[in-house]
C-alpha cells in the first residue's frame, strides 16, 4: 500500500493500493488522500505513471519525486511566472511549461475593474495554479482561493534564477536546512516556485549573488557539507 511504500522507488504501472486502504493508513483517517505528480486514480486504485521515489506529506498527500526537466502543471501548486503579454483582461505568463498560462487581471486580492495591478511585460509574479489540466490552458490565481493573497502576487526587484525541479522541491521542504541557515547570517527574502524557479532579494547585490550560488551548489550536498559551505560563504563576505 502507498503508506508502506513511502521513500521507496516505484515504476510506471506499479499499483500502490486502493484509496480506502491508503486513507486507512494515513495519519488522519478522515482526510481524503490527495494525489500529486506521478500518481493517478483509476476507479478505486492508485497507480504510478512515472518512475521515482514515492513521497508523503501530512496528513495525506502523496506524490512521486522525480527530477524531470520540464515542469508539468499541478493544480494548487505555487509557481513563479514571467509576464509575456496582455490580451484583453488577461495576462499571458510563462511558467516553464510547453504553453503559457493565463492570469486574469482580477485574480488579485482586492482587484476590481477600476483598481487592478498594472503588470508590464517582463514582470515576475508568484501565483497559484487554479486550473491544471492536460487538455486546457493553465490558469493562475494570485489569491489563496478565499480572496487573500497570502504572499502571492507581483515580486518586485530582486533576482530570479532557474534550478532543477528536484532542488525546488528540496527548498520547499521543511527538512532542508539551507535557507534557515543562511537566514541566521543574512537578512533576505526568498520565494520558491514548484516549477523550478527561485526569486531572491537581499540588502546588497553581493548577498543576492552569494545566496543564489549557495542554493545552486547545495542540490546534492549533505547537511554537513551545507554547513561547511555556508560558513565559508559568511567568512568570504564578512
Amino acid at each position: 500500500m502507498a503508506a508502506n511504500m513511502v521513500n521507496r522507488v516505484v515504476m510506471p504501472g506499479d499499483i500502490l493500493g486502493s484509496i480506502q486502504d491508503i486513507q486507512h493508513q494515513s495519519e488522519n483517517k478522515n482526510t481524503k488522500p490527495r494525489l500529486g505528480p506521478g500518481l493517478r486514480q483509476e476507479k478505486d486504485i492508485v497507480i504510478a505513471f512515472k518512475s521515482g521515489v514515492l513521497r508523503h506529506r501530512s496528513p495525506a498527500t502523496f506524490w512521486i519525486d522525480t527530477n524531470q526537466k520540464r515542469y508539468i502543471p499541478v493544480k494548487e501548486e505555487r509557481v513563479i511566472g514571467v509576464v509575456l503579454n496582455k490580451a484583453g483582461d488577461n495576462f499571458k505568463v510563462d511558467i516553464g511549461t510547453s504553453i503559457s498560462a493565463s492570469l486574469s487581471s482580477l485574480a488579485f486580492e482586492g482587484a476590481t475593474k477600476k483598481n487592478r495591478p498594472n503588470l508590464q511585460i517582463g514582470d515576475i509574479v508568484y501565483a497559484r495554479l487554479a486550473v491544471a489540466n492536460k487538455d486546457m490552458e493553465p490558469e493562475l490565481d494570485c489569491t489563496d482561493g478565499s480572496g487573500h493573497s497570502t504572499g502571492l502576487g507581483p515580486l518586485n526587484g530582486g533576482f530570479m534564477f532557474t534550478c532543477s525541479l528536484g532542488l525546488s522541491r528540496k527548498l520547499l521542504s521543511k527538512d532542508f536546512t539551507l535557507l534557515p541557515l543562511i537566514g541566521k547570517y543574512f537578512p533576505f527574502e526568498c520565494t520558491v516556485g514548484s516549477n523550478g524557479r527561485v526569486w531572491i532579494n537581499a540588502k546588497t547585490l553581493a548577498h543576492v549573488i552569494a545566496i543564489s550560488n549557495a542554493i545552486t551548489n547545495a542540490e546534492y550536498m549533505t547537511d554537513k557539507q551545507i554547513h561547511t559551505m555556508v560558513r565559508q560563504l559568511v567568512e568570504g563576505i564578512m
